[in-house]
């Protein structure tokens, strides 16, 4: 069995991150920061530019930091997404699928409206997976350059490498696999994440990306201000083993770790940020 390649390491990794400029996205676009990435932002509000010039000054960042507007349920947002990163940055590395919707109106099933159902499948499943395919390809024509700069001799295939060439995570939901009958269409949505998550993990793996999902519980964000003080008796009553909200950060040090190559033979991945929501218990 042949050596690992290594895999050319640049010098300021690139991040995509939708919905990345507030709640669960910004705590992942903080932590990118952190972590020396250049993250190209997508959000469907005008340009804020007080959060942009937080995110460029917070510090031990890297403090490179681009925005494009837009909504991923429009396929046409997604090329010119990258287009615009590739513009600021010059490459992609890392894709973050963070975006998402909840239905405007909780309705029991037998009730549910058709059109919720499109809004928040087109948001949540829909856009990111075909973004997905438009970054993927361009992750690889990147992966070629990357090898044929470093001289790896690419005619007999694609060598083992000793990290991945790029990385996609999807951020999904505890309902992916939990029941909430009053907003079916976002479960859903969550649960067909978990497929995409799992069909572009087997598709990418040969070609060096790997792709993983991170799932968080009741986090602590504007989507959820509505919703405290029931949660708030839910913690109290034992709903998860750890007894307390989660953050946005808690979400972004769990992408930022497994954006860190440091687990190269694992894809198509789990990893509940939950506080232990997920396990069974009696």
């Amino acid at each position: 069995m042949q050596d690992a390649v290594a895999y050319p390491r640049p010098q300021t990794p690139v991040a995509m991150v939708t919905g990345g400029n507030r709640g669960i996205g910004r705590g992942i676009t903080e932590e990118l920061l952190r972590h020396g990435y250049a993250v190209s932002l997508l959000a469907t509000r005008p340009e804020p530019a007080e959060t942009l010039q937080e995110l460029r000054s917070l510090p031990d960042g890297s403090g490179q930091v681009a925005y494009t507007r837009g909504s991923i349920d429009d396929l046409d947002v997604g090329p010119r997404y990258l287009a615009a990163t590739l513009e600021a940055f010059g490459r992609i590395d890392l894709l973050v699928n963070n975006a998402g919707v909840a239905p405007k109106v909780r309705a029991d099933l037998l009730q549910a409206d058709p059109a919720s159902f499109d809004r928040v499948l087109g948001v949540n499943l829909r856009g990111p997976y075909f973004l997905t395919q438009v970054v993927a390809r361009e992750m690889i024509a990147q992966r070629d350059r990357d090898l044929s700069s470093a001289g790896i001799d690419l005619s007999n295939g694609l060598p083992a490498l000793d990290r991945p060439a790029a990385t996609i995570i999807n951020v999904s939901s505890i309902s992916a696999d939990t029941v909430s009958t009053n907003r079916g269409e976002y479960c859903v949505s969550k649960a067909g994440v978990h497929m995409a998550t799992l069909l572009y993990a087997a598709r990418l793996a040969g070609e060096g990306i790997v792709v993983y999902e991170v799932r968080p519980g009741v986090i602590a964000t504007d989507m959820t201000a509505g919703v405290k003080d029931r949660y708030d008796a839910l913690f109290a009553a034992g709903i998860a083993p750890m007894p307390r909200w989660g953050r946005p950060d808690d979400v972004g040090r769990t992408v930022a770790m497994l954006a860190s190559g440091s687990a190269p033979y694992s894809t198509g991945d789990v990893i509940h940020v939950d506080g232990g929501m997920h396990i069974p218990r009696l």
